[in-house]
């Protein structure tokens, strides 16, 4: 009698502190997530959101990198990595998002650029946004940070930043001496507008022994005045293949040391992607900026005198 009565006590036990384990589990998924964006606002998620729409590609990324692309539900026309997102539904832009669109994919959150038009809007129909904008390597990895914990993954986050990091470091370690110290102008776009020192790109060239034309005062992607470039006479070009055309052609733009001895880095789209993007992708983007320098170093090439029409890829 007394060993049932035991076995009986025994049993209560187990199960009440089974249903109170339960209980704290719940409460702990259930934990409400509060966070401050990049605007200055402090926003508040009742859970872990099951549902989200990302709206800039390099947020995307960090999503998907982090395990949980199969809650992304929507994304910018931008976003096309990795493979999977590309079946989802596009939502538009920075200027032209369809906001119809977005709300009838019920997103627990919306994360996007500071700069999208659409936060009032949205904020103003009640959706929860998280405005989140990396431009140097520290916004990135606060960036990697504020992702992970609206996810719940604030330690696979942190896992992450030190992998990208980790390949930074080995891709400057792979140069030869003649790669580093080379001067170099990379064109973010044919305005023209260039990767400054203060930006993430700026910041990988001078992790490679880079050194930047653009200085840090300028700003991560400052407006140039062509004759700065001709003036600064870079060593190396890097340019995106959409806006390389022409580019030797440009007045004064021949005497120009890279341009003289074709030190011209020239991305193809997919290339630019990950180059442009700061995001789980950088170990890559360094990995290629070294391959540049790495040829750059190997010697100069004479500019060919037929009209500039680089094939994709490499040094051109």
């Amino acid at each position: 009698m007394r060993s049932m009565k035991r076995r009986m006590q025994g049993a209560i036990r187990f199960a009440v502190g089974s249903a109170l384990l339960g209980v704290l589990a719940t409460a702990s998924i259930a934990a409400p997530i509060t966070l401050k964006d990049d605007r200055g606002h402090t926003v508040t998620l009742p859970e872990v959101p099951r549902r989200i729409v990302s709206l800039l590609p390099s947020l995307t990324e960090t999503i998907c990198e982090l395990g949980d692309c199969a809650k992304v539900v929507g994304v910018d026309r931008f976003s096309n990595f990795p493979a999977s997102v590309q079946k989802l539904p596009r939502l538009g832009g920075l200027d032209d998002t369809s906001i119809e669109a977005l709300v009838a994919l019920k997103p627990d959150v919306v994360v996007l650029g500071v700069s999208a038009r659409v936060i009032d809007r949205l904020e103003g129909l009640g959706l929860k946004v998280v405005a989140l904008e990396p431009k140097s390597m520290n916004d990135v990895q606060r960036v990697l940070g504020k992702v992970g914990q609206i996810l719940g993954k604030e330690d696979d986050a942190r896992r992450l930043w030190n992998r990208i990091d980790g390949h930074i470091a080995q891709s400057a370690a792979t140069l030869p001496p003649g790669a580093r110290g080379l001067s170099v102008y990379y064109e973010v776009d044919a305005g023209p507008y260039g990767a400054g020192t203060a930006s993430f790109m700026g910041e990988i060239l001078t992790r490679l022994g880079a050194k930047n034309i653009i200085p840090a005062e300028l700003g991560p992607f400052p407006k140039l005045n062509p004759e700065f470039i001709v003036r600064a006479d870079p060593q190396v070009i890097m340019v995106g293949q959409r806006n390389a055309a022409g580019l030797p052609q440009r007045p004064g733009w021949p005497a120009i040391r890279a341009v003289k001895h074709q030190r011209l880095c020239v991305w193809i789209p997919s290339e630019s992607d990950v180059l442009v993007r700061p995001g789980p992708r950088m170990s890559e983007a360094a990995a290629l900026m070294a391959r540049c320098l790495r040829e750059a170093a190997a010697g100069p090439v004479p500019l060919p005198t037929v009209p500039f029409n680089a094939p994709p890829g490499g040094m051109r």
